[in-house]
């Protein structure tokens, strides 16, 4: 009698294969490995958002977290734009060469910001000296401290303080000081603050009208503008950007009272395309802008902010000592200047800059942002 031999079943298509013991023992480890971990943090998948690209501040994970995506932030900034988030410091070279950070100094960085300037003066000062920053806004600081300490810069070289720079006495006095070699304030708005609608600086994505470098003091840009009748608003807008159609922007501001960036932006718009039907789009464009950046200078009392530095300088600065400010408009730039100027004639400084010195055009089109800028600096006596 010939004996039937079975093809094995695995060359049977669709057959199942007997289970080995090895096999069962897999099956279980594989059940009890994925059954869900109380303690594990539940997988959250990002937003979707329509198109190819993000368009949104939130959308953009990737420069978000540029630690992380290093290679796309760098597509960005070649593409000579600024990442999302991501503040690129300005003229680096140049505010490094006129104050001359040097081993043992003592350094004041008056808007600590990103850190950008900061990291630089760090490593210029050690051996032996140490850098005091100070940064009005509570949501950036702790960022930035989080990464300077990750850098390997300790409380031995580094000390910050939320402060706006005219409280540098209170924190140097705090700090046991009594004079710095070197003080360096960089006017600019950051692009952290500038991008995240959240925060009320930009009418490019909408958000609140709000623009306080510290949300948790003072007014914002909505209250400001329902409080103020029109013909205050309109001097504002004249004294902090010499804006020439401030009466009709601030009689519209006034009665709209917007709630929103946008809002507010369009308001400025349609008053002008009413009033001004000769106006290009581009300078109703600038209205916008310089409408904006009165109300953010009054908001966040720059320009008084800016007068109480400038008068504390020569006071904790020690002989020899070197100051610098980057500006980004002429009413800073003009109180700079008219101060070192005058310091120079009464002998408080035996140097000043002769001119403003610029960002290079190479620097400009790697980072627009960094257009306006100008740098200042003076010696102390």
């Amino acid at each position: 009698m010939q004996c039937c031999v079975r093809a094995p079943c695995a060359s049977v298509p669709g057959a199942a294969r007997p289970a080995r013991s090895s096999d069962t023992a897999l099956a279980l480890q594989s059940r009890v490995s994925s059954k869900p971990d109380d303690n594990a943090r539940p997988h959250v998948r990002r937003p979707r958002y329509p198109g190819r690209n993000p368009r949104t501040f939130h959308q953009k994970y990737k420069e978000l977290q540029p630690e992380r995506y290093a290679s796309e932030v760098r597509k960005v900034i070649e593409s000579g734009k600024t990442p999302a988030g991501t503040h690129l410091p300005i003229m680096v070279d140049e505010v490094m060469a006129c104050t001359r950070p040097a081993p043992g100094n003592v350094v004041v960085d008056c808007t600590v910001g990103g850190g950008g300037h900061t990291r630089q003066f760090l490593e210029r000062v050690n051996p032996g000296g140490r850098v005091i920053g100070l940064d009005v806004d509570p949501i950036e600081l702790p960022r930035t401290e989080a990464n300077l300490r990750a850098a390997g810069f300790g409380a031995d070289v580094l000390a910050l303080h939320h402060s706006n720079f005219a409280g540098l006495p209170r924190v140097l006095a705090a700090d046991g000081v009594t004079s710095v070699d070197v003080i360096f304030a960089d006017l600019g708005v950051s692009s952290m603050q500038i991008d995240n609608p959240d925060r009320g600086f930009s009418y490019k994505q909408d958000g609140p009208f709000d623009m306080r470098m510290n949300p948790a003091r003072g007014e914002s840009a909505a209250a400001l503008t329902s409080r103020l009748d029109a013909a205050s608003l309109a001097e504002v807008l004249t004294e902090n950007a010499d804006e020439p159609f401030a009466d009709v922007i601030a009689e519209r501001l006034t009665r709209l009272k917007p709630a929103t960036t946008q809002e507010a932006a369009r308001a400025v718009r349609d008053v002008l395309v009413e009033a001004q039907p000769r106006l290009s789009s581009d300078d109703i464009s600038m209205s916008v802008r310089r409408t904006f950046q009165a109300l953010r200078i009054e908001v966040n009392a720059e320009l008084s902010t800016l007068d109480a530095l400038l008068r504390a300088v020569p006071l904790w600065l020690s002989p020899g000592g070197r100051v610098a400010f980057l500006t980004f408009h002429s009413g800073e730039d003009r109180r700079v200047k008219k101060s070192f100027q005058s310091g120079q004639r009464e002998g408080v400084y035996s140097e000043v800059a002769a001119d403003a010195a610029r960002p290079t055009p190479r620097e400009i089109s790697a980072n627009p942002r960094a257009g306006s800028a100008k740098l200042r600096w003076a010696v102390r006596a």
